[in-house]
């Protein structure tokens, strides 16, 4: 890890770090807020996943979640939203596939697979690298994200029993094997072969019988990508017919933007500390 930036935020520290990724082979950036806990004792962290077209600076300039890390004693570990450098694969006439737009998954497809492994990255490579070098207590960690990152922190919840306390998302992408943004991104990275595509959707996990872990989303009304992408009432449906935890939260008139995600990230914060204080952090 080389830090890069180090700025005093609410008593702790917003962090910048870059290194070289085993899982996608190029150098990756990411951010770790460090409440004022960490300087005395370890602390747990919450994972924040953005959407398409963002970096790890979206989230920790636009969000206000720093305020309320800090008085809940919570690291926040913020990294990007795909590998990136000259060498990786993109689509520049695209928004939603290439650079910035990862979807968590890993690619199997050239000439995305030799990069293009967020997964394993965002799952297993960044947790084991944190831990290892900063005040953070190992393996206490819940997981969140917005968007195709609200689809990340599902998966990776649901495909790692007992990796995460809790999980949340806002207006994630619930159904990507049903939607345009998912279409085009598991094909391009994964093949034709829609079945394997299941692997890496909410909605078909628990249909398949992942284990339970509470669902917590919070979803705007007024989103303009609700109809067409994101498809949380198939998600509910699901989980209703499988009696599988979930809290989904219909907020009035509210849009897919930041606005509406620091709007209500005080709440997913206390959520998540109210599941990482069942250990005590030491």
């Amino acid at each position: 890890m080389r830090q890069i930036e180090h700025i005093r935020e609410f008593g702790g520290w917003l962090n910048r770090y870059t290194h070289d990724s085993d899982s996608c082979r190029c150098e990756m950036t990411f951010s770790v807020y460090l409440p004022p806990a960490a300087e005395t004792r370890k602390v747990p962290a919450v994972y924040f996943l953005s959407g398409l077209t963002c970096t790890d600076d979206n989230v920790r300039t636009k969000a206000g979640a720093q305020r309320y890390a800090s008085e809940l004693g919570l690291a926040l570990v913020m990294p990007d939203t795909s590998p990136r450098g000259e060498n990786v694969a993109d689509a520049p006439d695209r928004y939603d596939l290439g650079l910035g737009a990862g979807f968590y998954v890993n690619a199997i497809r050239e000439p995305w697979a030799s990069h293009y492994r967020m997964y394993d990255y965002v799952s297993q490579e960044l947790p084991a690298l944190v831990e290892a070098g900063l005040p953070l207590v190992p393996g206490l960690k819940s997981i969140t994200g917005h968007s195709m990152g609200g689809h990340g922190a599902l998966i990776a919840a649901l495909r790692n029993p007992g990796a995460y306390r809790s999980v949340s998302a806002f207006a994630p992408i619930c159904n990507p094997v049903h939607c345009g943004w998912g279409e085009g991104c598991l094909e391009a990275y994964l093949g034709e072969d829609r079945k394997a595509w299941k692997e890496w959707d909410a909605t078909e996990l628990v249909r398949a019988g992942a284990q339970p872990i509470p669902l917590f989303i919070d979803q705007g009304t007024g989103d303009e990508f609700l109809d067409g992408q994101l498809h949380p009432e198939a998600l509910v449906e699901v989980c209703r017919e499988r009696d599988f935890p979930i809290t989904l939260r219909m907020q009035e008139d509210y849009d897919h933007s930041y606005h509406f995600i620091a709007s209500f990230i005080g709440e997913h914060l206390d959520y998540h500390a109210q599941q990482l204080q069942t250990e005590e952090a030491t």
